[in-house]
């Protein structure tokens, strides 16, 4: 870091200005953490097959016919999931590539 930047974060941390954003911080980013390792975590051996009996039992729904029973809060939740894997899969391919060049954004 350049000369003046130190002199002002040693000063900062001397007057113990961060301690409130620490306070403020600590508990938060607990909670993310707590979140984080559970939602972004892989799935487990024992839930693959759980998966794709649900992918199975999708596919039979569709094929009856009883796509149309869904409520409007069970297909909005489903276009919502359905949304972010398809995000999540351009923002891989976004980096896969290294640039947003090629892609209609």
């Amino acid at each position: 870091l350049s000369a003046p930047l130190c002199s002002n974060v040693q000063r900062t941390a001397q007057r113990g200005n961060e301690a409130p954003a620490l306070a403020y911080s600590r508990p938060r980013l607990a909670t993310f953490w707590s979140y984080a390792r559970v939602e972004l975590a892989p799935p487990t051996p024992a839930e693959v097959p759980k998966a794709i009996e649900s992918m199975r039992a999708m596919v039979r729904a569709f094929q009856a016919g009883r796509l149309a029973q869904l409520t409007v809060r069970e297909a909005l939740r489903n276009g919502l999931v359905a949304t972010e894997v398809l995000m999540w899969f351009y923002i891989g391919e976004i980096i896969g590539k290294g640039g947003l060049i090629g892609y209609n954004v």
